[in-house]
């Protein structure tokens, strides 16, 4: 099946009431199961999830897209003419889980992205550099010419450069190959432009990736053309806006149009590979220079994801190029390979393993929380009627530190919530000794609680965003954020009997508990705390002390790969009656309904409540009381 009718003659999807009980997710699960099968037929070029009728310059409101599942063909012919190039027709709808999901068709061919052609001006980035530095020309020395597209780290800790197979490997190429920079196109002095040999690649369903060493000339991890560091891997979403820095198109930006893309390429001396990943559409907001997304030589490019807040690169990397359009296609695109995929098929990272001390933090952006994080766009919290009440900085109420993000109250000069990721793959072990906590200077000293507060009692300066959830990443990355975890902005007064997880507080050990299950992905976690600020709470030095805290924690669970959530509440009376001597009566944790968390905090948490996995115990199913008591750090999970 391959080809659908032309619309005057088109089958008309049946409606069904059940259109909404559909998920991207689900859709995702079916196209990456049943994509080989449609593939079998020759005229089938591609198969993905991406929403219907949503092509350059379509009309259709964002509220009325629809989910679908896309093919794209070489030949969209009549109905009549399917049999004459071999072909069957591909039903309007398909059923996946009982549900009647539409499916869309357009005309498009992909071929891989290294068929260069000459060009009159060489720039910078197909020169010899040094140190090397992703976007810039690179290949096999039998391969015309590429992009480098990160800066990584083997399993062993040697730094590598990543590109794909058929930039670093090739259809003549084997492992210990010496690799160019730049590639033999842009100069085919091989053997003076050696810069290291092929050490491990991949070509298939996981990715076009390849890995090479790096010999003599060093690295620089700032992407050539966007002057950011890659710190970060995430997982696009459908209209997610993307960046990336080729040898060929320098900087473009796209929109993402279709996930979970398997597309079916020819390879010199490979034949037809299926290979995984996603589609990428030119970003009408800012076009490029010649209507070229991507070009031969882009391939190996990275994909970044672009700041949806700042609008400018963020510092992560969701993508690998890999292909464009093929000739004559009648639209702009250019498909990647999952970022996650390849660093997992290839066993690299972007950290160098291994345990550093010291905490002098060299002066890195501080982006702050990473919305894509976790492979889809999960925001801060909204802060609805609190918004009046909450810090102001440059034009944002949210205030961005290394890996961290605060909404700072005015009112209370507290946290109202802080929002972080954790990166379980590339912590790293940082000492505190000498970091001192501090006030933020960017934002007025009255609006936050000082040592003042702290001195003389058994109240701890207790981190919201726990120091240890920061240090991952980079040296620098990981030092700053050493650093940045120690601002009062993130710093609340709590009892340290369960600020402190080393002296058993339960409070202290729920994320211990999180990353500890077998089932998260990758350790990478991003949460969401704070207090919860009542109008009865005691004033103590010129500060209402908050009662209670909360804490919501999201995870990819691999038993499932699902986006899951989880909400907590601790709970402790009569913390404030002796305040000066703090005698600690017993307090109690709650695993809640994120939506309790929601009108406790009047926060709004349109993004994750959706993923919220609490199970209600039969016993009080029904109650009403949308609650579970977590007594043990084994009760977490």
């Amino acid at each position: 099946m391959a080809a659908r009718k032309k619309a005057t003659n088109r089958r008309r999807a049946p409606r069904t009431s059940r259109k909404d009980t559909i998920t991207e997710e689900t859709l995702r699960d079916f196209v990456r199961r049943e994509a080989a099968r449609f593939l079998a037929d020759e005229n089938i070029t591609s198969i993905g999830v991406a929403y219907k009728n949503d092509y350059p310059g379509s009309k259709t409101p964002e509220v009325e897209r629809v989910l679908c599942v896309q093919f794209s063909v070489r030949q969209k012919v009549p109905e009549t003419k399917l049999e004459a190039i071999g072909t069957a027709l591909i039903p309007a709808t398909l059923d996946v889980g009982g549900v009647d999901v539409p499916t869309d068709v357009v005309e498009r061919q992909y071929h891989p992205s290294y068929k260069i052609v000459p060009e009159n001006e060489k720039s910078s980035r197909k020169t010899r550099v040094a140190p090397l530095v992703p976007g810039v020309s690179v290949g096999h020395s039998l391969v015309t010419a590429g992009t480098l597209g990160a800066i990584v780290y083997d399993r062993n800790g040697n730094q590598c450069m990543l590109s794909n197979w058929h930039v670093l490997h090739g259809a003549k190429g084997k492992v210990g190959d010496s690799v160019v920079q730049p590639g033999a196109f842009d100069d085919n002095r091989v053997e003076q432009n050696k810069v290291g040999v092929l050490l491990r690649s991949h070509l298939g369903i996981a990715g076009d990736c390849a890995i090479a060493s790096i010999e003599q000339r060093g690295a620089d991890k700032k992407v050539y053309g966007l002057g950011v560091e890659i710190g970060r891997i995430g997982r696009p979403g459908l209209r997610d806006r993307v960046v990336k820095s080729g040898r060929t198109t320098d900087v473009t930006y796209g929109v993402v149009r279709r996930v979970d893309v398997t597309v079916k390429l020819s390879y010199d001396g490979q034949g037809q590979v299926l290979v995984g990943g996603f589609e990428i559409g030119p970003d009408p907001a800012r076009p490029p220079k010649n209507g070229e997304i991507s070009m031969g030589g882009d391939s190996g490019s990275p994909w970044l994801a672009v700041n949806p807040q700042t609008g400018k690169p963020d510092d992560v990397m969701v993508g690998l190029h890999f292909a464009g359009e093929g000739t004559g296609d009648p639209d702009e695109h250019a498909v990647a390979c999952y970022a996650q995929s390849v660093f997992e098929k290839l066993e690299i990272s972007l950290a160098s393993p291994g345990v550093v001390a010291g905490h002098g933090a060299t002066e890195v952006q501080a982006t702050g929380y990473s919305e894509t994080f976790l492979g889809r766009r999960i925001r801060v919290p909204g802060l609805g009627a609190h918004s009046s009440d909450t810090v102001l900085l440059d034009g944002s109420r949210v205030l961005h530190y290394a890996h961290f993000s605060v909404a700072q109250s005015k009112s209370r000069r507290l946290p109202r919530f802080v929002a972080w990721n954790i990166d379980g793959r590339s912590k790293r072990s940082i000492s505190r000794k000498g970091l001192k906590f501090k006030l933020d200077t960017r934002i007025d000293s009255r609006f936050q609680a000082g040592d003042e507060l702290y001195a003389g009692n058994r109240l701890d300066r207790g981190h919201i965003a726990r120091r240890a959830d920061l240090v991952w990443g980079s040296l620098a990355e990981a030092k700053k954020a050493n650093s940045d975890s120690f601002f009062f902005t993130n710093i609340a007064p709590q009892h340290e009997a369960f600020n402190q997880s080393e002296r058993d507080g339960l409070w202290g050990q729920l994320e211990n508990a999180i990353l500890e299950e077998a089932g998260v992905e990758a350790l990478r976690v991003s949460v969401f705390g704070g207090p919860i600020f009542r109008d009865d709470d005691r004033t103590y030095r010129g500060v209402r002390i908050p009662k209670d805290f909360w804490k919501v924690v999201m995870f990819v669970d691999t038993a499932d790969e699902k986006l899951k959530a989880k909400g907590y509440i601790l709970t402790q009376d009569d913390l404030l009656n002796q305040i000066e001597a703090l005698e600690l009566d017993d307090f109690r944790v709650w695993q809640v309904a994120i939506s309790t968390v929601a009108a406790k905090t009047g926060l709004q948490f349109t993004d994750i409540e959706p993923y919220d996995s609490l199970v209600v115990p039969e016993s009080i199913a029904g109650s009403g009381r949308a609650a579970r008591e977590v007594r043990s750090p084994r009760e977490v999970v």
